[in-house]
């Protein structure tokens, strides 16, 4: 039996930074706490977000990363990653993150969370990295993380077990939208099959399926 479960809670506030000359501000900074720690509304106690308009909300409202794509990124690079480095709340052992079905359930500690969209890469996790291509290279590796849902709400912590409560009857995936989006439009349609996919990847489902049929 997998014995799925988290390694380290990680939590950060906004932080200043500059880039190309200006000045710009990002929680991706996260940092692992010991202890419990609250998960409620939209977000883990101690958690922020500085861009609210693209990080955060019930759909953004806790972001997982997998331990073992910490191990591949940790190989790739040459260098020790430790936990919270992505910016993920929950760094997860054990579990196929980017496998999972959109709408599927974690039993995360005491809490009910549900996987709602992939995390796409973005400047900020580029400065992040010190890496200006970091963006494309994330992308090409398909090692997406999880943005995930509070259902029921609760406390969590590093070593909590992590159990599979349920998975939707479709087959729409987290990796398979961020490849559908970052390779494939033609393919946008397939991600409606999904009644819990979030209403803004919905209307981009939409429009790409529009914008195909239209040009083909």
């Amino acid at each position: 039996m997998i014995d799925s479960r988290v390694v380290s809670v990680n939590i950060g506030g906004p932080r200043e930074f500059t880039i190309n000359g200006r000045s710009d501000a990002s929680a991706i900074w996260k940092e692992p706490i010991q202890g419990r720690l609250a998960v409620r509304g939209v977000n883990i106690e101690g958690d922020d977000q500085a861009d609210r308009k693209n990080h955060g909300g019930p759909d953004k409202a806790v972001y997982a990363y997998a331990l073992e794509d910490y191990d591949w990124w940790s190989a790739e690079l040459g260098r020790p990653l430790a936990p919270g480095t992505f910016g993920e709340n929950l760094t997860l052992a054990r579990l196929d993150v980017n496998g999972a079905l959109v709408g599927e359930r974690w039993r995360v500690g005491n809490t009910v969370l549900e996987v709602a969209q992939p995390r796409l890469p973005c400047y900020k996790l580029a400065n992040r990295m010190g890496d200006r291509t970091f963006a494309r290279r994330f992308a090409a590796a398909s090692r997406w993380g999880a943005y995930l849902r509070i259902i029921e709400e609760g406390d969590v912590a590093a070593g909590d077990p992590i159990d599979v409560l349920s998975r939707p009857d479709h087959t729409v995936t987290v990796d398979l939208i961020a490849r559908i989006y970052e390779d494939d439009h033609s393919r946008a349609g397939e991600l409606l099959a999904a009644p819990q996919l979030p209403e803004s990847w919905r209307s981009w489902a939409l429009n790409a399926e529009r914008r195909a049929n239209a040009s083909g």
